[in-house]
């Protein structure tokens, strides 16, 4: 299979499973994909909004029901938690708006805004404009990103292998070297 077929195939659910997680780099490869004519930028944003709404969503509700248990297995969340904690009650709706874009918060935030005295309902309306807002901007700009770079190298499509492939290779570094320092935390 080549990687059109493999992007045109599993492309969309890649999305969704990659922005369920965290997602920025599998958000900026799908836009550069979309601008390669690979994916459709509107289906794009959907994947990625419903992907990042669900798992945001998800780790709320683990928040909510089951925050006892979670902090027992990740101490290293306490810290973390109780810093965002402060800045929670100051700045309610913004937080609830923006975490995601926030790198290292994408996690810890919804399931913060889950242990809180934040409604269910008030949390998943804000949740899925800033889920809309994020999928939108980062989409959009992985597709510029694109366009840019063809400005700059000309016909994408002789690099797309080496261009897709450098991209999720940064984003796997960046998100090791940030669960290695998370983990040397957790442990030290």
């Amino acid at each position: 299979m080549d990687l059109q077929s493999f992007i045109e195939n599993y492309g969309y659910v890649a999305i969704v499973v990659g922005t369920f997680l965290e997602g920025e780099t599998i958000l900026i490869l799908a836009g550069l994909a979309a601008h390669l004519g690979y994916l459709n930028l509107p289906l794009v944003i959907l994947a990625a909004f419903a992907g990042s709404l669900s798992g945001d969503q998800l780790y709320f509700y683990l928040g909510r029901k089951h925050h006892f248990y979670i902090l027992k297995r990740k101490p290293a969340w306490g810290p973390r938690i109780a810093k965002f904690n402060r800045l929670f009650e100051r700045y309610h709706t913004l937080l609830i708006l923006s975490f995601r874009f926030f790198y290292g918060l994408r996690t810890v935030s919804p399931f913060a805004m889950g242990m809180s005295s934040v409604s269910t309902a008030r949390f998943a309306v804000f949740n899925a404009i800033g889920a809309l807002v994020w999928a939108v901007s980062f989409g959009i700009g992985g597709y510029f990103f694109g366009q840019a770079l063809e400005i700059l190298i000309g016909d994408l499509k002789k690099y797309e292998f080496i261009l897709l492939g450098t991209i999720a290779l940064a984003g796997t570094i960046i998100w090791g070297i940030h669960f290695s320092r998370r983990k040397k935390k957790g442990a030290g």
